[in-house]
């Protein structure tokens, strides 16, 4: 039996619960061997070891060590090192989740190197090419020979831009398969007790996005209307080290919010679990409140997940603070609205992957 070297690639803080499950499963399979290549980038090494940890993550194979700056630098500081990675050690595919900097980066090296490429989370739209995010998915979609795909939408965007039906895969959501497998070992966080809070006392809320952050009016306006809502129940605020940045050079004031640094994946995903409602301009956030029928409301024009709303408990409320806040306050007086689980989000969508790897690559030979 051959065995096919893949070469997982992990940057942002996000793609860390989408890789856990992958890197879980293909352990399991003989035919392959595993490296994970991290690119170093956004967060604090400390902060990196909590996920390798709480997520029972293998230490990397390499760490590129990228660090911050711009999409640009970080994004041509991740491919001279990937170019150099895969020239030491050329895998036989290489497999990117999400759509962040290093996602893009990584499937330009391996198309430019002619490595078979698979791309998790593939087909999501926002319809928004303003959001770097959008770039990335469109072009990492157009080069990759295995689309894996979350919800129908993805299937529906990547059959209008005439992606071949052979490579497209609908196999549910790899973040999800990291909450399921997780929100039990979650139960166990002191975090409410750290921040005194009590289940359902609080509402959770994040902001990162440049049309929210950047431009200090708006960032004034959002914190202000959290803090409308801190006058009915508690607002917990993991701040984002670039918000925290906006925050300090506009001045705005944050009392009555409870702030935090970010937080480690648990203690995260036990404050969604327990939140009355979340406020939130995240992709993935939309998708985890969806399972934990946790209502959320997208502080965002549009979302790439619109099964979340479709049959989920997301809002969008888009970037209006007073919008915003009427919402928040109709959920707080009013009952939630029915939703259910979207079709495949069952905790299995990594096996369905590898399974699928396994046949395809064995084809191949």
């Amino acid at each position: 039996m051959k065995t096919n070297s893949i070469a997982c690639i992990v940057g942002a803080r996000p793609n860390f619960m989408k890789i856990a499950p992958i890197m879980e499963e293909l352990r399991r399979w003989p035919c392959f061997q595993a490296r994970l290549i991290h690119t170093g980038q956004h967060f604090s090494p400390e902060m990196s070891a909590s996920f390798f940890r709480d997520l029972g993550m293998p230490e990397p194979n390499e760490n590129l060590g990228i660090g911050s700056g711009t999409q640009i630098e970080q994004g041509a500081a991740i491919m001279v090192a990937l170019e150099k990675a895969f020239f030491k050690n050329r895998p036989d595919l290489v497999l990117v989740v999400g759509d962040v900097t290093s996602t893009l980066a990584a499937a330009l090296v391996a198309s430019k190197l002619e490595i078979p490429l698979a791309h998790i989370e593939a087909g999501l739209r926002s319809f928004d090419r303003g959001m770097p995010e959008e770039i990335n998915r469109i072009v990492t979609d157009a080069l990759s020979d295995y689309l894996f795909v979350t919800e129908p939408s993805g299937l529906r965007n990547l059959h209008t831009e005439g992606v071949a039906e052979n490579k497209i895969f609908f196999v549910g959501n790899v973040m999800i398969d990291t909450l399921l497998r997780f929100r039990e070992q979650a139960l166990q966080s002191t975090i409410l007790t750290q921040l005194a809070v009590q289940p359902g006392s609080y509402a959770l809320a994040t902001l990162h996005r440049p049309a929210n952050v950047d431009e200090p009016i708006q960032l004034r306006r959002l914190i202000e209307m959290l803090g409308e809502i801190g006058k009915r129940l508690h607002v917990v605020f993991p701040v984002h080290p670039r918000t925290q940045r906006r925050i300090e050079e506009a001045g705005v004031a944050t009392g009555g919010l409870i702030l935090t640094p970010p937080l480690p994946y648990l203690d995260f995903l036990r404050l969604m679990a327990d939140a009355r409602l979340v406020l939130t301009d995240s992709g993935g956030i939309q998708e985890e409140t969806t399972v934990l029928n946790v209502p959320c409301l997208t502080l965002r024009d549009n979302t790439e997940r619109p099964v979340t709303i479709e049959v989920g408990t997301n809002q969008l409320v888009g970037t209006d603070p007073a919008r915003a806040l009427t919402a928040a306050i109709e959920l707080l007086e009013g009952a939630d609205r029915p939703a259910r689980v979207p079709e495949l989000w069952d905790g299995q969508a990594s096996a369905r992957i590898v399974t699928i790897l396994a046949r395809q690559m064995a084809a191949s030979v």
